[in-house]
């Protein structure tokens, strides 16, 4: 590499690291707390997947999605899934205009930069295949005609894990579709004060909205930069070696680990792991993966990719109780 490349190279790191930083802080100024729920929406936004969240009513979710749409400038939908929810409420339908005599295109809220699919769980399988369907294609087809969305494009969809009457579970196929899941837990006593003064402070009142500290033009920029970081081969095998495990759990696990997993993930997650490990180093300011940032992300990549059976659930063994084993069954380059 020459120098005038290496120069080049550090002035576009700065300038990423001056996008996220101004992201980041302005997702701190209104959410209280909640680190890795920030930096999960930012691998999503930054490695071009999607997010599920899986937590309790009222812990912020809707405040930080719309925060960060705010914040880059982008469009915002919040969809309240319902198991009346038709597909078309989401993609958009056409409709009789009678002054015209014609039938005109209206796109549905998914046409926006990031849009929050609250309790995705309660809507049909129907509307879900649906809305899925955007998220991988990025288009929606309505009456044969092709609809873009616009880029960049963060679904952040959420499940509440204790009221499960009235609803209908995601299928594996789909929640391997999500390159990361991460769980959103209550806040600390001293988060939960915070948020009480910031709440009588006005912060949260409906008319009281982020101002736009960077472009949606400037999220292109590093979603391209974060492909060009730069992943030995070892940190691919490392991570391909940790999807393997899942797979072949009764070669490297413990007996009693490895048969609780029925099924293990699929070749999405590798991929999930090398673009959010490329996207996880332009955060932390480096043009380079670490063994580190695989390990960090382990959790949040493989938790909803593994099909753990009944003796899991009966025993009160958790997916990430599962990837610690997987991790530690794996030697770090």
């Amino acid at each position: 590499m020459t120098a005038a490349r290496a120069q080049l190279d550090q002035r576009d790191m700065a300038e990423a690291q001056r996008i996220v930083s101004a992201v980041a802080a302005a997702f701190s100024a209104k959410v209280v707390g909640q680190n890795h729920l920030r930096e999960s929406i930012l691998l999503g936004l930054l490695a071009g997947g999607h997010l599920l969240i899986e937590s309790v009513p009222g812990l912020a979710k809707t405040t930080a999605a719309r925060v960060v749409a705010e914040s880059i400038r982008g469009g915002f939908r919040r969809i309240q899934c319902t198991p009346d929810l038709l597909p078309s409420d989401i993609i958009g339908t056409q409709i009789y205009e009678a002054a015209t005599n014609k039938f005109v295109t209206q796109l549905g809220p998914v046409h926006t930069n990031i849009v929050l699919l609250d309790e995705i769980n309660r809507s049909s399988a129907k509307t879900q295949s649906a809305m899925l369907e955007a998220m991988e294609e990025r288009q929606t087809t309505i009456a044969g005609v092709e609809y873009p969305i616009p880029e960049p494009f963060l679904v952040i969809a959420t499940q509440n894990p204790v009221d499960q009457e009235g609803t209908y579970p995601l299928s594996e196929a789909q929640t391997d579709r999500f390159m990361l899941k991460e769980i959103v837990h209550y806040p600390s006593t001293d988060d939960e004060v915070e948020v009480i003064s910031r709440m009588d402070a006005g912060l949260y009142e409906k008319d009281h909205r982020s101002a736009p500290v960077v472009a949606t033009a400037d999220i292109l920029r590093v979603q391209n930069l974060a492909g060009a970081v730069h992943m030995d081969r070892a940190l691919i095998q490392y991570a391909s070696r940790l999807v393997g495990v899942t797979r072949e759990p009764e070669q490297y696990l413990p007996a009693n680990i490895a048969r609780l997993i029925e099924y293990g993930a699929s070749p999405r997650a590798t991929i999930a792991f090398c673009r959010t490990a490329r996207a996880l180093a332009i955060l932390h300011g480096r043009g380079h993966v670490v063994p580190n940032d695989i390990a960090r992300l382990a959790h949040r990549v493989l938790r909803h990719r593994l099909i753990l059976g009944f003796e899991a659930a009966s025993a009160g063994v958790t997916p990430d109780a599962v990837v610690d084993a997987v991790l530690q069954a794996v030697r770090v380059p």
